[in-house]
């Protein structure tokens, strides 16, 4: 689907949705977050990422996030009170080619040649997606 709301962060593979389940590509999460003052430095905490993550506050570029433990200083682009959070999250290519080999299928996305047969139906998924939790953390 174009969006979706989730009532809580998990992985996308998890989903009972086949075109969430099956996802490939670059997911974008958003929200808001209240901020008090910040005295010092301030960084978003993403919890558990799969695979790699861009951070924007207020629409202003914070940083890239592809390993532990998935922190963003995002403190120049934080204002005090309400800040927009986007999250934009890749994940890898086998959960779609997996999704592609399923029986019901609503049609096959990726069409490379030879690759399908590497992930069958039955391959296990990955864990994908932000599956938090997202926090803002106060650094001293």
């Amino acid at each position: 689907p174009a969006e979706a709301t989730f009532a809580d962060l998990k992985s996308l593979s998890e989903s009972d949705v086949f075109g969430i389940k099956y996802f490939s590509g670059v997911a974008t999460y958003c929200n808001t977050i209240n901020a008090g003052k910040i005295d010092g430095r301030a960084v978003i905490d993403h919890g558990k990422v799969k695979n790699i993550a861009e951070v924007y506050v207020n629409g202003q570029f914070c940083g890239t996030a592809w390993k532990a433990p998935w922190t963003v200083d995002v403190t120049d682009a934080l204002k005090e009170g309400e800040n927009s959070l986007e999250i934009k999250v890749a994940d890898l290519w086998i959960n779609r080619l997996v999704g592609d080999n399923q029986p019901n299928a609503p049609e096959r996305i990726c069409t490379t040649p030879g690759v399908q047969s590497i992930y069958p139906a039955d391959y296990p998924l990955k864990e994908a997606g932000l599956m938090g939790p997202v926090k803002l953390i106060e650094c001293k």
